[in-house]
């Protein structure tokens, strides 16, 4: 039987294994092939990451397996996030204990947390063109594509595309 997963914010203590979890899972995913890629060096900056957004981890057995960043409009980690919208990015679980439910579990919390806050009417999220295991768990969890709201990589040809779920 699985163990229980605690989802959390997190704290200074957690910051080397989100950066471990987020380097590994978006490297084996493929997403980037190289650490030093600049996107990956900023993301793997939890501290500064922290200092600008809300970082929460996924726990079992005292061991960190996921995180995720939240942001609301206008906040330095939102790329998408209309006024009523509450965005995540970033969301990893560890590659050693992917699809255990950690995903799922912390998209679900991502949802509750959404509806507490006032004005929040959805939760959206960015996602690459080619991530198919993630567009399975958004699409699992209610969320819908936003075509008319998709966009590209500052400087590059990269399609991101949008998901949105009301709430």
């Amino acid at each position: 039987m699985q163990q229980p997963l605690t989802i959390r914010p997190a704290v200074e203590a957690d910051f080397p294994a989100v950066a471990r979890i987020t380097g590994d899972s978006y490297l084996s995913a493929g997403y980037f092939d190289d650490p030093a890629h600049p996107y990956m060096v900023k993301i793997m900056d939890v501290a500064a990451r922290a200092r600008q957004a809300t970082i929460w981890v996924a726990e079992r057995e005292g061991t960190v397996i996921g995180s995720v960043t939240l942001a609301l409009a206008g906040e330095p980690y939102a790329d998408i996030a209309l006024q009523d919208e509450l965005e995540f990015r970033m969301l990893v679980v560890d590659p050693a204990v992917q699809r255990s439910g950690a995903g799922k579990a912390m998209v679900e919390a991502i949802l509750g947390h959404a509806k507490t806050l006032p004005g929040i009417r959805g939760v959206s999220l960015t996602t690459g063109k080619a991530w198919e295991s993630a567009h399975g768990l958004y699409r699992k969890t209610g969320f819908e594509r936003v075509p008319e709201r998709d966009w590209f990589v500052p400087g590059t040809d990269t399609k991101l595309l949008v998901y949105r779920r009301d709430l």
